[in-house]
């Protein structure tokens, strides 16, 4: 990890690579745009690049939230493909969550596609963040590579600062399992009949389970949410 820096992005031109960086990870132009992330570099909140020497590999933007509650919303973090498996996530999380620290923030959302696999074993397992609510099709049609043609469902989650990271329910205390697909992202594009089959299975099972005040607390890498 020693060629890896995060910057803070304060130049035009940074600004303008990191939405060149996002929309190769999305495949679509357009995905966060260089003005938006100008005007939220800004306003103080929280636009960085992810450098592997002087090449950008990565960027995350976040907002901060309503000022009584202390909180920092992290909309967009992309990684360039092939460079997944390096921790790279992980030390931007960690990146993300001193910065916040240092500016009186005690607690970071996102939200996550329930469907990928890997980020609910990232979000839930590796960073212990807890899910607090299920979104219909959050955010409408989504034109990009990674979301054409299924519907926006995202849980949210809720990362606490200070704390230590939500426990996964022990054997006695899951209470359900609630299976995800292998790889989302390739199905919808091989079989998209089968993929919104999946989206309403998955969308079902964990609404009814929020619901019923059950708790979201990991991701079992044999493929399952785990309910406790």
């Amino acid at each position: 990890m020693s060629a890896i820096d995060i910057r803070t992005l304060d130049t035009v031109a940074g600004i303008h690579e990191a939405a060149r960086v996002l929309d190769e990870v999305w495949g679509e132009q357009g995905t966060m745009p260089a003005n938006i992330l100008r005007a939220l570099e800004h306003a103080g909140n929280y636009v960085v690049g992810l450098f592997d020497g002087d090449r950008m590999i990565g960027a995350s933007a976040a907002f901060f939230g309503p000022p009584a509650e202390r909180t920092m919303h992290s909309h967009i973090t992309g990684i360039v493909p092939g460079q997944q498996g390096r921790g790279l996530g992980r030390h931007l999380k960690e990146h993300q969550r001193a910065w916040a620290l240092e500016r009186g923030v005690g607690r970071i959302t996102w939200t996550f596609d329930p469907l990928v696999a890997r980020n609910a074993y990232f979000n839930l397992a590796v960073l212990g963040a807890r899910a607090t609510e299920y979104l219909v099709d959050h955010y409408g049609a989504m034109a990009d590579a990674v979301n054409r043609g299924d519907e926006s469902d995202r849980l949210m989650v809720s990362w606490a600062l200070a704390e230590p990271p939500a426990p996964t329910p022990t054997d006695a205390e899951i209470q359900a399992v609630v299976a995800v697909p292998d790889a989302i992202e390739h199905l919808r594009r091989s079989d998209p009949v089968a993929a919104a089959g999946w989206r309403r299975r998955v969308r079902d099972d964990l609404r009814e389970h929020l619901a019923s005040g059950r708790r979201i607390g990991g991701f079992d890498r044999r493929g399952y949410l785990i309910v406790g």
